[in-house]
């Protein structure tokens, strides 16, 4: 489970491992590691030893998981070094005793990062792929016709922390591509991550709080955004569904004709912008006003030549919301970005009823084709 040991466990043992690390991980990796014996660990924790040898055992069942077996290994390199058995002249230990370990990722980022790949993994559909020659993890959306749209991608060191704490599970492990979808762990994990961050939010909004119904959405995911606008009032907090997204929706209607009110590679664009638009977030700039962006007019932006990560996703979004223009590029904003239902975007920007999902496939269509002129047919890179 996703409990966190590494303070006394640490202390006592001589060896210092993350907090976020499960202590179950803990026991494993002390065991196996650093040879200290079950009985020694059951002392030490408080614990009888076949709690402690369950523990191990389910760690070493679990090896079979590529990010599993890839996080243990990280921890293993990185924090048990002087701990390992070189005794015997055994090459492959040698080996990784001297390869330099990237650091490991901090509570924080995986928190950070947590929040944003769960709410990815809670709509319908998604899961999380890795392969052997990937670099990253890629967060996909599976469609009814067999096609799929990448929504994101995170770093492996923190996929793999998210499987050590049992947020994400793979149902075959042996495939050439590992798909991991949320389990009730990561679903719990991503509600308190959540709720600490809007506790967060609220305090620095002095004390502003919101009371929930206790049996609305029941079954939904349920998060919150705060919104600026450029009418010099205060920001509004809008509540949406992580669950289903308003491209999705629109995308499972039919026109008069019985085919897909949105094409999947208009709901890619749509997919595109706000994996660009989330990703822009993460940078120093994350107060960044982008309603006052669409209404001022003229906005100073680079090309994005030489910039990575948050900073050319930033340039991305502007990019493409100043291709669309006012209009156009409100509806996109507000639908893919921050992900307001057609109903309240058409009374938010004074449009008659049932005439946001026209305007909207209109601006999918033009971004779509910015996407193309700009980038290629597969769009840009993202990170």
């Amino acid at each position: 489970m996703d409990a966190k040991g590494g303070g006394t466990l640490g202390r006592e043992t001589g060896i210092s491992l993350p907090a976020w690390v499960p202590s179950a991980a803990q026991n494993y990796l002390i065991h196996t590691e650093a040879g200290h014996s079950i009985r020694a660990l059951a002392r030490r924790t408080g614990v009888h030893a076949s709690t402690i040898l369950r523990q191990v055992r389910r760690f070493e069942q679990k090896r079979d998981d590529p990010l599993v077996d890839e996080g243990l290994r990280h921890l293993g390199r990185a924090h048990f070094a002087p701990h390992a058995r070189l005794a015997t002249k055994d090459r492959t230990a040698m080996k990784h005793a001297i390869i330099p370990v990237p650091e490991t990722p901090s509570e924080d980022t995986i928190a950070k990062e947590g929040r944003r790949i769960l709410r990815r993994l809670c709509e319908t559909g998604a899961v999380l792929a890795v392969a052997k020659d990937m670099d990253k993890a890629v967060v996909v959306r599976d469609a009814a016709d067999g096609s799929n749209t990448r929504t994101a991608v995170v770093d492996r060191d923190v996929a793999a922390a998210m499987a050590l704490k049992e947020w994400i599970a793979c149902a075959e492990p042996d495939a050439r591509i590992a798909r991991y979808r949320i389990t009730s762990v990561g679903r719990t994990a991503l509600k308190r991550l959540l709720a600490e961050a809007e506790n967060r939010a609220s305090k620095a909004a002095q004390g502003f709080a919101e009371v929930q119904s206790a049996f609305a959405g029941q079954h939904r995911e349920w998060d919150t955004r705060t919104i600026s606008d450029d009418d010099g009032s205060a920001p509004r907090r809008m509540r949406y569904n992580l669950a289903e997204s308003p491209l999705a929706s629109l995308a499972r209607r039919k026109d008069k004709d019985g085919k897909p009110f949105l094409t999947d590679d208009l709901v890619a664009a749509g997919e595109q912008l706000r994996e660009d638009f989330e990703l822009a977030q993460m940078g120093p700039r994350v107060t960044q006003n982008w309603e006052r962006f669409l209404t001022g007019g003229r906005s100073e932006f680079g090309s994005g030549d030489g910039l990575r990560g948050p900073e050319a996703a930033r340039d991305r979004v502007q990019q493409a919301l100043a291709d669309l223009g006012p209009g156009l590029g409100d509806v996109v904003l507000r639908c893919c970005c921050f992900l307001e239902g057609m109903e309240t975007a058409e009374k938010r920007m004074g449009w008659s009823a049932r005439s946001g999902k026209i305007v909207l496939r209109i601006a999918l269509l033009r971004l779509q084709r910015h996407y193309e002129q700009r980038h290629g047919r597969h769009g840009p890179m993202i990170g």
